[in-house]
């Protein structure tokens, strides 16, 4: 049983409907009284979702969850919420908008506008080799079969920012698919993520991770997976790039760059690469299922989060609420303001939702087939076109439209993601409602 990263968000075509109908549906519900009428808001609200109300109704009434959140929203205006379920199973607390919910590789477009703001700054150019922050990335080598053994060959292309925003970078990523590549930077705590203080019955125990210096000198030594630049290969890039733009902002760390620069900006007061042990009343359980039965990985009480982290991951460390990934999106939406103040340059956050993978290669059979990749999110195209978002290894799914302004969310704690069908569910019943919707008016 694998609990590590099968997160790409299940924004496929034949989940999203035509932008005519997107457009058509965000010009008709403009006028709807999102937030108002609370005293019957819950009832109003679920009838406005139905398909999305009983997404949530199927996983929590079959205890498959304990809990979950759905957030959507439009334009500027503040999202709402349909909730079912607790924080976790032998908790009696309802789960909501302000729970906490570890984000894992939803923390990845954080992650890529953060590097776009850097980018349209000067400090960072999209294809700039990151050697010039990481000389020891300068002369990395590619395993000729990663399959069979971590023999190489001098890389021929330096890896970029452009690489490492678009997982084209080559690299690795420990535990996630079995390959020579990933189980030596397992083996050697190249493991940008955190699952559990415990060890778990079917899964391999927990590799401390090297500290962020170490980190990239030892990621350094272990052969690429693919020639930088000719292959989409869902690696570690995004918390090689945190790193990367840790040293090129000058600040003291990443996760100190993502709170005076993202964090604050935007009033994500509740966004954590290391969950103070005062909230832990709002931390949900991760679970995992074993023949479709949730058992504890994560308690609440016990969670791994409450410790440290080797440095902030900035592909999959992200602890937070529904409220505060939602002003992320709104930011995104708004073309990089946060209420009246400005966050990004709408240029960056443009250039950040658009495709950014280098020509020429082949996405036949990787998560993002048929669209394309931005800052370390999932980009649409054609039909698609304005889609920008990501989804995590514990069942979390969040999008934007730019388009249109819609945003949306569901955030749920159970490992893998692939377990149940949630990821691939959700994009479909927020179209197929707003398609709904438009039909009848």
């Amino acid at each position: 049983m694998n609990l590590h990263h099968h997160d790409a968000i299940a924004l496929s075509r034949r989940n999203l409907l035509r932008s005519t109908v997107l457009l058509g549906a965000g010009a008709a519900l403009g006028g709807l009284p999102w937030g108002s009428g609370r005293a019957h808001a819950a009832a109003a609200l679920e009838a406005q979702w139905p398909r999305v109300t009983a997404m949530l109704d199927k996983f929590v009434g079959e205890r498959k969850v304990a809990g979950m959140v759905a957030a959507l929203g439009w334009g500027t205006a503040a999202p709402d919420y349909i909730v079912r379920g607790r924080e976790a199973f032998d908790d009696p607390d309802a789960v909501g908008a302000n729970s906490l919910f570890r984000a894992y590789s939803q923390t990845k477009p954080v992650t890529g506008m953060a590097a776009m703001m850097l980018i349209d700054e000067g400090k960072l150019k999209l294809d700039q080799p990151i050697a010039d922050f990481v000389p020891e990335f300068a002369n990395m080598k590619v395993a000729i079969d990663p399959k069979v053994s971590l023999d190489a060959r001098p890389a021929k292309t330096q890896i970029t920012v452009r690489h490492l925003l678009t997982h084209t970078a080559g690299l690795g990523y420990a535990g996630v698919g079995r390959n020579k590549v990933n189980d030596e930077l397992l083996r050697l705590g190249v493991t940008p993520a955190v699952l559990s203080r415990t060890s778990i019955p079917g899964i391999s125990p927990p590799v401390k991770t090297l500290p962020p210096n170490e980190f990239l000198k030892v990621a350094a030594t272990v052969p690429l997976v693919a020639e930088p630049g000719t292959a989409w290969r869902y690696s570690m890039s995004l918390d090689v790039l945190g790193l990367v733009i840790e040293r090129a902002s000058g600040a003291k760390s990443f996760a100190e760059f993502m709170q005076e620069r993202m964090f604050d900006p935007i009033g994500m007061t509740s966004s954590y690469f290391q969950v103070p042990q005062s909230e832990q009343h709002r931390l949900t359980g991760n679970y995992g299922l074993l023949a479709g039965l949730p058992l504890p990985i994560d308690p609440a009480g016990n969670s791994a989060y409450f410790d440290p982290p080797a440095f902030a991951f900035g592909g999959a460390g992200l602890v937070c609420t529904p409220a505060d990934y939602d002003k992320f999106l709104m930011m995104i939406a708004n073309g990089g303001m946060a209420g009246n103040k400005r966050v990004m340059s709408a240029a960056a956050v443009a250039l950040g939702c658009t495709d950014l993978i280098p020509a020429g290669i082949d996405l036949k059979g990787t998560f993002v087939e048929g669209a394309g990749h931005g800052a370390g999110g999932r980009v649409g195209k054609g039909a698609d076109a304005g889609t920008f978002g990501w989804a995590g290894a514990a069942g979390t799914v969040g999008f934007v439209n730019t388009r249109i302004g819609l945003r949306a969310g569901v955030y749920v704690q159970y490992m893998p993601s692939e377990a149940l069908s949630i990821q691939k569910d959700f994009p479909g019943a927020v179209l197929g409602d707003l398609a709904s919707r438009r039909g009848a008016m």
